[in-house]
């Protein structure tokens, strides 16, 4: 028999995808309601129906059933053989269960993606406004180069008289916000910074700390990385 809660003008929804951040996700909503001593739900869905998944998505579905029971949360909501978009699928479980908070992990690649071609959470604001939402960067690593690359750090790009320079530090130098994507096997800081600038991915290279080889960057900083490396 599940412990009654203190707070019932509070409840928690987390939303699982299929990979190892849903135990992340889960973790963090626990947590959070462990805090505010409320209930706390578990929401995934498919299109797919229960029995036709495949065993790796299984095992990811009795993890999380395992978490629920050992969390003692109020439901794990499972949503098999759904067609309608998950938005839609969001909002009625949280007006069925008065959800006030939802807790949603979010990729980084998702991050830039969303800046120039909308947000997946604009429209769950507009579907359901009368919730609070917690977004958790989830995946840090770039897609179709794992293994190439360790999990992104947030890093700035520094601009100086020999052209611009990696750093670790938020400080009123810095030009460019990202995520710094360090190449295994290195002791250096060789790799790929991401960021947005205007509106529009970027991506440059980074040799020992510097930007060294632009590629599918704005205009503007591949001429004057240029500039910069023909003056070295």
């Amino acid at each position: 028999m599940k412990r009654a809660k203190a707070r019932m003008d509070e409840s928690i929804l987390v939303c699982v995808f299929y990979g190892p951040n849903g135990e992340r996700l889960i973790n963090r909503g626990y947590k959070l309601a462990s805090m505010l001593d409320c209930p706390l739900y578990i929401l995934t869905v498919d299109p797919l129906q229960y029995d036709e998944l495949d065993a790796e998505k299984s095992a990811y579905i009795d993890r999380w059933q395992e978490l629920a029971e050992e969390y003692e949360v109020e439901e794990f909501v499972i949503r098999d053989g759904e067609k309608r978009p998950s938005v839609k699928v969001i909002a009625e479980v949280a007006r069925e269960h008065h959800i006030t908070q939802i807790i949603i992990g979010q990729t980084a690649k998702s991050r830039w993606e969303e800046i120039t071609k909308g947000s997946f959470m604009n429209v769950l604001l507009r579907e359901i406004p009368f919730v609070d939402f917690h977004v958790v960067s989830c995946d840090r690593a770039i897609k179709g180069l794992e293994g190439h690359f360790e999990k992104g750090v947030r890093a700035y790009l520094v601009e100086d008289s020999e052209g611009y320079r990696l750093s670790f530090t938020h400080s009123k130098e810095a030009n460019y916000e990202g995520i710094f994507f360090k190449e295994t096997g290195t002791d250096f800081n060789n790799g790929v910074f991401k960021f947005m600038k205007d509106s529009k991915m970027c991506q440059v290279h980074v040799t020992d700390d510097r930007v060294t080889e632009p590629t599918r960057i704005h205009p503007d900083l591949k001429e004057e990385a240029l500039k910069n490396n023909q003056k070295a």
